[in-house]
């Protein structure tokens, strides 16, 4: 950890950056991305659910923070790409991690929901 930054401290840049990666969308854009370079409607496609805009966006702010690389080809219609940085491929085992571990444990997830929500009925 590098001393001038302190994640529990409530003015720290880190925080925007962990703010960024709570995320879901920027989470399986980095988990998709790591299988390599994909074109926006590509990316729109495969993950279910995220709209344009916010598809837009989230590309927009990874690469702002150095995640992903934009690339523009002079075609018609223009093509437009999209990778992982070498920062962004440190990040993506964690973002896989994490995504898959919701597929792995979403079982015991519900099972705990419902337990949950039992007991408090009975409250």
């Amino acid at each position: 950890m590098c001393p001038a930054y302190d994640v529990y401290e409530d003015r720290c840049p880190t925080r925007l950056v962990l703010d960024r990666l709570a995320d879901k969308w920027a989470l399986l854009i980095l988990d998709h991305l790591a299988e390599g370079t994909m074109r926006f409607n590509h990316l729109r496609r495969d993950i279910k659910g995220i709209s344009q805009k916010v598809l837009s966006q989230t590309l927009k702010r990874l690469e702002r923070d150095g995640l992903i690389t934009r690339t523009v080809y002079p075609t018609v219609p223009v093509t437009v790409e999209y990778a992982l940085t070498p920062l962004g491929r440190t990040l993506a085992q964690t973002a896989a991690a994490l995504t898959h571990w919701a597929e792995s444990n979403m079982d015991a997830i519900l099972a705990a929901q419902a337990a949950y929500d039992a007991a408090g009925a009975e409250r």
